[in-house]
């Protein structure tokens, strides 16, 4: 038992240093030298855990991964496009820690391009993500606050991509897109798409 407890907080030190040379200088800063360094400790014990520069960006990945489903969500106010509104907000740089994680994910780009293995885990989490709105959508769908005959996918897709065009202007131009107008941005989208709805059919309210 010492023995394995030993090896979990090895374990969580690495993820923790992982991280902090992700948030630090993203995925191009990240080699065995930079994690060692943020230890402590030497590179050759870290190849005990990643024989090769691949084997860490996995590593990586699944450690990006774990901090972005750590998110203090935004309430939606209801179904349908209040939840999309919500999910919008989640993804959006607000606080210095959603800008962290923003950062790592676009930094991932420039080496996802470059492999297919990594551009394969990129692509998935695309899907995730498009599939975390989805619902939204559908439920907007449903009670009649988009158009009876928009294209759910087509919603989708687009709420993506405005949704990370936006996080990719506030990281780069944040003086000029503050968290407040990140928000007032998303509201005036979610806003545009309830205005295409005029002229059709409403089914029942959720709420009665």
């Amino acid at each position: 038992m010492p023995a394995r407890g030993d090896h979990d907080a090895r374990r969580r030190d690495v993820s923790q240093a992982v991280w902090e040379v992700l948030a630090a200088g993203g995925f191009g800063g990240l080699t065995l030298r930079a994690v060692a360094a943020r230890m402590g400790a030497s590179t050759g014990l870290l190849t005990h855990y990643f024989p090769s520069k691949k084997a860490l960006m996995r590593y990586a990945l699944e450690v990006a991964h774990e901090h972005t489903q750590v998110l203090d969500r935004f309430p939606a106010e209801g179904e349908g496009l209040p939840g999309l509104r919500a999910a919008l907000l989640d993804v959006m740089p607000l606080t210095p820690e959603s800008a962290a994680r923003n950062r790592v994910w676009v930094s991932f780009w420039d080496a996802a391009l470059g492999d297919d293995e990594l551009a394969a885990a990129e692509l998935r989490r695309y899907e995730r993500w498009r599939g975390m709105l989805r619902p939204h959508v559908d439920a907007a769908l449903r009670w009649g606050q988009l158009p009876a005959d928009a294209d759910p996918d087509d919603v989708v897709a687009t709420a993506a991509g405005f949704g990370h065009g936006l996080v990719v202007q506030a990281l780069f131009d944040p003086a000029r897109f503050p968290p407040q107008r990140q928000v007032k941005l998303v509201d005036d989208f979610v806003a545009l798409l309830a205005a295409q709805r005029s002229g059709c059919r409403r089914g029942p309210h959720p709420t009665g």
